[in-house]
Parts: structure tokens; C-alpha cells; sequence
């Protein structure tokens, strides 16, 4: 299953949430300054995705069966992965500050991987640009956050 992604998220995030989860992004342990340099945060049941824009938001996102093995990481600027249990059965797609859902995404309940990749991100000049975010999500077991390839100013 593959969804577009094109909305408006302030504070340079924007999550992907199990649908009932009590997970909270203002929790000491969601954006530590390991989590701000990797871009992403990790709290029971949500992710939040740093992106280099203030504003608009554009990507997509992929239901795989399977990880993706066939990247090449010379296309990102940022690749990392984290892991979330999606209880409910329902991903969600919120903007921050308000959590206004642009996306839902009926999945299978269990444990899956994230990979989040961010690419142009050199093109954000004040609160937009032509940044980019493609997210794959696949059921695997828990595992901690990974960075495949870290964005260097």
C-alpha cells in the first residue's frame, strides 16, 4: 500500500502514532538530543519524524511485506529506523503542534520497523523548501533506533 503525503506540520516534526496509543511527545524520554540529532523519536506506541522544513510537508509512505533492501543511500540525505508496536491496528499521520490527522492506514496489530528518508533537505531556506520524506513500515521485531545514514550540515 503506498500513500502521498502533503500537509502542513510545525516544529520541524510530525508523527506516526498507533491509533489508541497513550505515548505522549512531551515526555522527557520522546525528543532528547540524541533523538534531535538521529530525527527521530521513539515513545510506547509513536514516532516523530524531524524534518528540516517548518512547514509543508511532502512524501509518502509504503505498507511493505518485507524490508526494503534495494536502496541506494546515495539518493538521501538522512536514512534512519525505529521501531513501534501498533496495537490498535490503525497507523496514523499527525501534524504537530495539534495532532490533526492526515493520514490513517489500517494495518495488522504487532511490532513494526520504520525507516524514515529524507532527502533535499539543503534546499529549506526559512520554513520550506523542496525537502522530501519517504516512510516504509513493515512488521519485524522490536529493535532499537538505527541510523543507516546520518544528514551532516
Amino acid at each position: 500500500m503506498h500513500y502521498s503525503l502533503n500537509f502542513y506540520t510545525s516544529y520541524n516534526q510530525f508523527y506516526l502514532y498507533d491509533k489508541h496509543s497513550v505515548g505522549a511527545t512531551d515526555s522527557n524520554n520522546f525528543w532528547t538530543q540524541e533523538a534531535f540529532e538521529q530525527r527521530l523519536a521513539i515513545e510506547e506506541g509513536i514516532i516523530g519524524v524531524g524534518t528540516e522544513c517548518y512547514g509543508p510537508v511532502k512524501g509518502e509512505l509504503t505498507v511493505l511485506a518485507a524490508p526494503n533492501n534495494n536502496f541506494d543511500p546515495e539518493l538521501y540525505d538522512h536514512i534512519v529506523e525505529g521501531s513501534i508496536e501498533i496495537r490498535s491496528g490503525v497507523l496514523q499521520v499527525l501534524e504537530c503542534p495539534s495532532s490533526t490527522v492526515e493520514l490513517e492506514v489500517a494495518v495488522e496489530p504487532g511490532t513494526y520497523r520504520i525507516r524514515a528518508y529524507s532527502s533535499n533537505l539543503q534546499s529549506v531556506e526559512g520554513d520550506e523548501g523542496d525537502d522530501y520524506y519517504i516512510i516504509e513500515i513493515w512488521r519485524a521485531p522490536f529493535n532499537t533506533r538505527t541510523v543507516l545514514k546520518q544528514y551532516l550540515i
